[in-house]
């Protein structure tokens, strides 16, 4: 009997693990929230510490979650007026791409971006931002 028990428990247990597992649009949303907040705590939360940042379609622009804290906690602190409103947002699978209007100083004019989000074991593994051509 004790066998049996023990059986349901670890089967219950994996399975509350998996249920609980963000989907990459959770992930998306959540570091969404956390830039308008300036939150770079909450911020770096869904990206995995190896994450990869690339400027569209293959440019490594860095990697891993400490430079990524160092570039956007700096960004938080000087850009008071910062705001992403989310333009449109679609996903398949493990991939999210945002349409983003980003505004770093009400003086100026938004910024128009795409950013795609590659999602695995439950947390954003690679950026891509496409901009447009100037």
């Amino acid at each position: 009997m004790p066998f049996k028990l023990i059986l349901f428990f670890l089967c219950l247990v994996s399975s509350s693990t998996l249920i609980a597992q963000p989907t990459a649009t959770d992930l998306a949303q959540q570091q969404l929230e956390a830039y308008n907040n300036r939150d770079i705590e909450a911020f770096l939360i869904p990206y995995s510490d190896t994450v990869k940042v690339y400027r569209f379609p293959n440019t490594l622009v860095y990697r891993g979650k400490e430079e990524m804290r160092k570039r956007y906690a700096d960004m938080f602190k000087r850009s008071v007026d910062l705001h992403c409103t989310l333009v449109n947002r679609i996903h398949l699978g493990n991939v999210v791409i945002d349409q983003e209007s980003v505004i770093f100083d009400k003086s100026r004019p938004a910024t128009e971006v795409f950013a795609l989000y590659k999602t695995a074991l439950g947390k954003i593994q690679e950026v891509y931002f496409i901009r447009p051509d100037k």
